[in-house]
């Protein structure tokens, strides 16, 4: 039986607790502040743990774990739009709607499509039944892992517990709405930088 390890976070809350595995050759997580578990194939190697963002990734693939708030307005046109918008923004072709299901939450709309360098790519929204939260799941992955990334996907898992969850109430999740809106205010100030500093006219004395 494989012993329990622990996934420490650099910051000043463990965000990730690594429970064991439940079948050989898997690694289940479980995010205890938003009552969340899923599992990956063993060997991951995490690359980025945050209060609201975990990634890990392997030789041939590459998963992360977003978290946001539901936005106000109609459900189904805001998540289909905005997976239209993140899948462009990585500059995805062939894109489809995917067709997974994950049991447990509201609903789950996915995108698939083709990286620019011919890998495969997969963005996920989960949404969630018992708390104002999206979980969006994006995997990079070369031909061949199909069933594996979708296993992970269907892996995700929502706990509902009775009592509210004192620290999950005070970490704020940004909306995906607000998020893209930061991406594109940090994306201009970013091009505003690299422009070339304006030369000033030097006059003789």
């Amino acid at each position: 039986m494989k012993k329990l390890r622990f996934i420490v976070l650099q910051a000043l809350m463990a965000i990730l607790l690594l429970t064991g595995s439940m079948d050989a050759g898997a690694t289940v997580y479980n995010w205890s502040r938003y009552d969340l578990s899923f599992e990956t194939p063993d060997d991951g190697f995490v690359t980025f743990n945050s209060p609201t963002r975990f990634e890990v990734q392997w030789e041939d693939m590459v998963m992360t774990v977003q978290l946001y708030s539901q936005d106000k307005g109609n459900e189904k046109k805001l998540l289909t739009e905005n997976l239209q918008r993140k899948a462009l923004g990585y500059n995805m072709y062939d894109l489809h709607n995917g067709k997974i299901k994950v049991k447990g939450f509201k609903k789950t709309y996915s995108i698939d499509g083709t990286m620019p360098d011919g890998s495969r790519a997969i963005i996920a929204d989960l949404v969630s039944k018992h708390q104002n939260l999206i979980v969006e799941v994006t995997v990079v992955y070369l031909y061949g892992n199909r069933e594996i990334v979708e296993d992970m996907i269907k892996s995700f898992a929502e706990n509902k517990k009775q009592q509210p969850n004192h620290d999950r109430k005070r970490q704020k999740v940004q909306s995906k709405q607000k998020a893209d809106q930061e991406k594109q205010k940090a994306k201009k100030q970013q091009e505003q930088q690299q422009q070339p500093a304006r030369k000033e006219k030097l006059y003789d004395a």
